[in-house]
């Protein structure tokens, strides 16, 4: 039985992707559009992100993938200048490629309750 599809058959799984990516949203067409992307799952629960500890290589394009099961959570990263809200039931993407290497904190900044002042954690970044 062979496993290679018709001309056609390529072209209309290659538009039925596009047109499902689209209909989930930009963020997701374009995490679509990149799958040699390393996709990095961080969940922000009370009162913490798991992992806390987040590590990339120097110039390498990486999607943060963020998930809330309590409450809304915020992820800040002043280093690069990126911020987003974190909604429970949803999933939310940052798409990141840092071009300078260290250890750089990142934090909740939405507040999420007693204990909110101690949810961080870094990105290492080599």
């Amino acid at each position: 039985m062979s496993t290679e599809c018709s001309p056609f058959d390529h072209q209309r799984r290659v538009l039925l992707n596009m047109l499902g990516a689209l209909a989930l949203g930009p963020s997701t067409a374009i995490v679509s559009a990149q799958s040699t992307e390393r996709v990095i799952d961080i969940v922000a629960t009370k009162f913490e992100f798991v992992p806390d500890e987040v590590h990339v290589s120097l110039g390498e394009t990486v999607i943060l993938q963020f998930t809330a099961p309590d409450v809304p959570m915020g992820f800040n990263l002043a280093d690069f200048g990126l911020r987003i809200d974190v909604v429970p039931g949803s999933v939310t993407t940052l798409r990141l490629r840092p071009e300078k290497a260290g250890s750089f904190t990142f934090f909740c900044d939405v507040f999420c309750g007693i204990g909110h002042e101690e949810m961080s954690g870094t990105l290492v970044v080599s």
